[in-house]
């Protein structure tokens, strides 16, 4: 007789939910239609990679969030990257990055355009609307950008970087935070 556990299926139904949400952040609405995201999905070995440099920084910067967040995503059976590199959709009017058009904007290439940061958002809306159809705890997390971003995991030219941790247990390690 064939019986599976659900702890036993948690780490691969898990992990099918991620692939989802990286789906859906992929084919999410962009302005201009210009795909400049990046996505990834981590296993434990990567979380547990990005937990260590997450303390680093929480030592180096005095970030006690940093080290609260590292110690949260290692519940996490599985995690979803979206990053968003850094350029201009060639506009002549526009304005919104607080540069008068792309052209001068890109006279500063570090200077994220509008619609790379609202194209982001769009796609993380998208995915973890995903894992909360799924019933995935998650959240979105800043501080896991932060160090995925350090450790170039996602290459020099995705500057902006959001870590999505996936959890299916009893209860979401995500929110209940120290």
């Amino acid at each position: 007789m064939g019986l599976y556990r659900e702890e036993d299926l948690r780490a691969q139904s898990v992990r099918g939910v991620a692939e989802r949400m990286a789906m859906a952040a992929r084919t999410a609405p962009k302005g201009r239609g210009i795909d400049n995201l990046a996505i990834a999905i981590v296993d434990k070995d990567g979380i547990r990679q990005i937990s260590a440099k997450m303390v680093e920084m929480a030592d180096r910067e005095d970030l006690p969030g940093f080290r609260r967040d590292a110690e949260n995503i290692l519940h996490a059976e599985a995690m979803v990257l979206l990053g968003a590199k850094l350029n201009a959709v060639g506009l002549k009017y526009c304005g919104l990055c607080g540069f008068k058009n792309c052209a001068e904007r890109n006279e500063h290439p570090d200077h994220p355009c509008a619609f790379n940061t609202v194209d982001l958002g769009i796609a993380l809306g998208s995915a973890v609307s995903v894992a909360m159809e799924a019933r995935v705890d998650n959240r979105i997390m800043y501080t896991v950008g932060m160090a995925v971003r350090e450790l170039k995991l996602m290459g020099e030219d995705v500057k902006v970087i959001y870590g999505i941790p996936l959890s299916a247990g009893p209860k979401n390690p995500f929110f209940d935070r120290r």
